[in-house]
């Protein structure tokens, strides 16, 4: 599976999550497990692998989604911290669902679009590839093992200063995320 259509495929999940957290008819416990394990998985395979692999194609636009990145880790540690019975919980629902909705459309009608056309299909297949493998194992480590645990300090930044401009992984890229 190309690597664009792998993240728009979890896009389509973390969206089909915050809908039922935002409609509040499901239990919001295992919903939000689930929404920081496949949203923290998602944010670092795009960090860790893709971002690097097609900065190249537009990088005012790469370094754009570094940063919300940041913005939405920030909000998810937010609504983690809460409860459904905290009277904001809905407001950072549909916070984190409107940073996510922002995020996506850029990726989806700008990134998306030109890395298919400057990319091999090839190409994309292979980074598809080991973006699924790399999912699969931090979504089962989950969103704790993968979150800072400082709340000003993000994933996303760690990403960005462990890797230099030309996106190869430099010497603290491997200890960012073990």
């Amino acid at each position: 599976m190309k690597a664009t259509v792998l993240l728009e495929k979890q896009h389509r999940k973390v969206e089909l999550i915050l809908r039922k957290l935002e409609a509040g008819k499901s239990d919001p416990k295992p919903l939000m497990k689930e929404l920081a394990d496949d949203l923290s998985a998602h944010m670092a395979i795009e960090q860790d692998v893709f971002y690097p692999a097609v900065r190249s194609v537009d990088d005012e636009l790469i370094d754009e989604s570094f940063e919300e990145h940041a913005v939405i880790e920030i909000e998810m540690k937010r609504l983690l911290a809460s409860t459904p019975s905290d009277s904001s919980f809905k407001a950072k629902v549909t916070t984190l669902k409107e940073l996510i909705a922002h995020h996506v459309d850029e990726e989806e009608h700008e990134l998306f679009p030109e890395v298919e056309k400057a990319m091999d299909g090839n190409r994309l297949e292979s980074l598809g590839v080991t973006m699924k493998a790399k999912f699969d194992e931090l979504s089962a480590a989950g969103s704790a093992v993968l979150l800072s645990k400082v709340p000003s300090e993000t994933t996303s930044d760690k990403a960005r200063k462990a890797r230099p401009k030309d996106g190869r992984p430099s010497a603290t890229a491997q200890h960012v995320r073990g």
